[in-house]
């Protein structure tokens, strides 16, 4: 894998090294295109090698294609490589590995984009300047980066969690909730009487002076009042960094106190542990406000849990359409608040003493994330841009209520949102708002259009990460295998629309499936098989 690369024409040009850009582009190789991957950082593989190793894929027959070759050679690297067995996570089962450390996911990335000769260019950013994005009528010339380098091509995959391309070609998209009304959900919107779950369970005061609204409201609470549910707005759903933990003493690395540590920002966690309001199963458990999802070698995949913990809630709402250096800023933000926050457990004497003392044998793993201080450099964007194409995936897609003819892969996870806003209510206590867990009862077809743009706008981009969904329904698809299969099936619509010279929206379904199913993509399921539920665990974990 080189960090440079010729700028030279490439019959399909990726821009995105998530798991979604990296399958895209392994795949366009295998089927003997020439590719280039384009990353705007130096972090590759997204999410996958970012932290997420508890691999939440619902329904594991749907994991089909690369998607599941990436999850098999994870496997065969445990049981073959000598790099250690895992610990209680992963039940015996000849097949993939869904649960893995962020460095082994980046090796056999690494591995993969090397044996199929993919050109890898790190560090090179689109620049969003307009006139970036070179078209000729609907169809993409060349790409401009802030360095001046140009990359042209004849198919262009957008596979970054910001929809960046997308936005620059001038493809149709949109930020934050629709209303119920738009596409008549129920899940969709603003959701307060259904987010139960990581909710303050003891009323908690919300005021710097308990009891004196003239104090001002605690950090992280919104003043604006409460719109009625089912409500569109342009909120985001919180981001936050999957952490990699370990407790073997060798391999840890103690927790830094940030520079701007203040502990005013806790004060809500305090009051929520103090009331007991944080009491929830991961609490009861651990004493600690987060989930500690067990990995190889005794490292966790670290994840929000409970009203108040790793959830930046409601300071990441300008962070699609931010230019990088204000994304730079709310990136840092969070990484702040979360550093602070362990800190803030582990030492702040106010916090009961059990929770201290659980946090007392954690740290940071010495031998992963080496370049950025053995912090994760991935921000967990769930949810930015989301594409408006001729089809949009919807609840309605995800209950089965209607299914899409053009099947190109499957979901199943949960319809979910993490929390949006904190808000205070007319009896002067503290709540969050926006988390929906519904679980779809079975898997459901993405259609092809969801990921092409409208004819009249882009006539050569494939889009497998900001696809054409609503909020809810992308709540379900944004799991990291299920971007993988997309990123497969794009890559292959692609080289259907290189080798008969056709506009993506012309690439005939018919011959696009038979690829697919020869690729061994999961397109459905037989009647018995999709009402059979395989969770990888009884907790959430990937939300």
């Amino acid at each position: 894998m080189s960090s440079s690369a010729d700028s030279s024409f490439h019959q399909v040009v990726v821009y995105g090294g998530t798991s979604a850009g990296v399958t895209a582009a392994i795949l366009a190789a295998r089927r003997g295109h020439s590719v280039i991957l384009i990353e705007p950082s130096r972090h590759l593989g997204g999410m996958t090698t970012g932290g997420l190793g508890m691999t939440d894929h619902g329904r594991a027959q749907t994991v089909g294609g690369l998607s599941r070759e990436f999850y098999r050679r994870i496997r065969h690297h445990y049981e073959n490589d000598g790099a250690g067995r895992p610990e209680e996570a992963q039940p015996a089962a000849p097949d993939p590995m869904w649960c893995f450390e962020p460095r082994v996911a980046h090796k056999i990335f690494a591995e993969m984009l090397l044996q199929d000769r993919v050109p890898v260019v790190l560090e090179e950013r689109l620049d969003l300047r307009l006139g970036s994005v070179h078209k000729q009528g609907s169809r993409i010339q060349s790409i401009r980066m802030e360095s001046g380098r140009l990359f042209q091509g004849r198919i262009f995959i957008d596979a970054t969690y910001e929809g960046d391309l997308l936005a620059r070609a001038g493809v149709t998209y949109c930020v934050g909730r629709e209303s119920n009304e738009a596409y008549g959900e129920a899940l969709n919107g603003v959701q307060a009487s259904r987010a139960t779950e990581h909710q303050f369970e003891a009323p908690v005061d919300p005021y710097v002076q308990p009891g004196n609204p003239a104090s001002g409201l605690l950090p992280g609470i919104d003043p604006s009042p409460l719109a009625p549910d089912g409500t569109g707005d342009a909120r985001l759903q919180a981001f936050c960094y999957r952490l990699c933990l370990t407790d073997y003493p060798p391999n840890r690395v103690p927790f830094r106190k940030p520079d701007d540590y203040d502990p005013l920002n806790y004060e809500l966690l305090l009051r929520s542990l103090v009331a007991g309001a944080n009491q929830q199963s991961w609490m009861r458990r651990t004493s600690l406000p987060f989930t500690q999802c067990a990995m190889p070698n005794r490292k966790t995949d670290s994840n929000n849990s409970g009203p108040v913990s790793f959830d930046y809630i409601g300071m990441n709402h300008g962070y699609p359409e931010a230019g990088y250096g204000e994304r730079e800023v709310i990136a840092a933000a969070h990484r702040n608040y979360q550093m602070g926050l362990l800190w803030f457990l582990a030492h702040d004497q106010r916090v009961p003493r059990a929770t201290r003392a659980a946090m007392a044998g954690w740290g940071l793993p010495a031998d992963e994330f080496a370049e950025s201080g053995n912090w994760p450099p991935q921000l967990y964007v769930r949810e930015a841009r989301r594409m408006r194409s001729d089809y949009v995936m919807t609840e309605h897609d995800c209950l089965r209520r209607r299914v899409a003819s053009d099947s190109i892969g499957m979901g199943s996870y949960t319809m979910d949102s993490h929390h949006v806003r904190r808000y205070v209510t007319a009896d002067g206590e503290v709540r969050n708002e926006g988390d929906v867990q519904v679980d779809p009862g079975g898997a459901y077809a993405i259609s092809y259009r969801s990921i092409v743009p409208q004819r009249r706008e882009c006539t050569n981009l494939l889009v497998p990460v900001c696809i054409s969904a609503a909020h809810i329904a992308f709540g379900s698809i944004r799991m990291e295998s299920v971007f993988m299969i997309l990123g497969h099936s794009a890559a292959t619509a692609a080289s259907i629309a290189l080798s008969l010279d056709l506009d993506v929206q012309e690439v005939p379904y018919s011959a696009l499936r038979e690829e697919l199913l020869r690729e061994e993509q999961c397109l459905d399921l037989s009647a018995g098989a999709e009402n059979e539920s395989q969770p990888l665990n009884p907790v959430s974990a990937a939300r």
